[in-house]
């Protein structure tokens, strides 16, 4: 499945972050782990003290993934609601659902704290940076004063992954789409039309 050219703890670090998205923390076991990337037990603690450390290592590249994706519309072009709009709007693997996310309906990952931290640490920082985007927006002009940025913020970090809730319930991926169309409706609201 992977190249020997690919250092082993990028192997096991990819292959641990497939994983948990596919199966969760309790699901994840060593053994299928140095499966999937062609290594010996030996190779996969010569690396990383256990599966918890190699988990965390996983869970913190997912969440530099999730929040470097962000950052891509939401630093983009256009106006403060265009960019929140574009990373609603972006493509996703919406069945899947949130590869950080997962990890926060996992009890074992929220009952560890080293494991908690990167999934608590991204969506504090991406809510940070759509606050900041609001307030830009408000700034220029662009969005009318009006409610509290951080609120809406947090609104937009639940829509998408409640909506990646909704939509795996379902086996669907419609339920996401009607609720990013419901936040973007509320949001146009803020729009300020000059």
């Amino acid at each position: 499945m992977y190249s020997e050219v690919m250092a082993t703890p990028e192997r096991l670090i990819e292959s641990t972050q497939e994983l948990l998205w596919e199966r969760g923390y309790v699901g994840t076991s060593p053994k299928a782990i140095q499966q999937r990337a062609g290594v010996g037990q030996g190779s996969m603690y010569h690396h990383f003290s256990g599966k918890p450390d190699l988990a965390a290592a996983a869970m913190r590249r997912s969440a530099e993934r999730l929040l470097n994706l962000a950052q891509d519309q939401l630093a983009g072009p256009g106006t403060a609601y265009e960019r929140i709009a574009g990373y609603l709007l972006r493509q996703r693997e919406v069945l899947r659902g949130c590869p950080v996310g997962r990890m926060a309906q996992d009890p074992d990952v929220i009952a560890d704290p080293a494991l908690r931290a990167p999934v608590q640490e991204t969506f504090e920082r991406l809510g940070r940076r759509i606050t900041e985007v609001i307030e830009e927006g408000r700034q220029l002009g662009e969005l009318r004063p009006g409610p509290d940025a951080q609120e809406l913020a947090a609104m937009v970090v639940a829509v998408v992954q409640g909506g990646y809730v909704l939509a795996r319930a379902a086996d669907s991926e419609e339920p996401f789409h009607r609720a990013v169309g419901g936040a973007l409706a509320l949001l146009a609201t803020q729009v300020n039309d000059k």
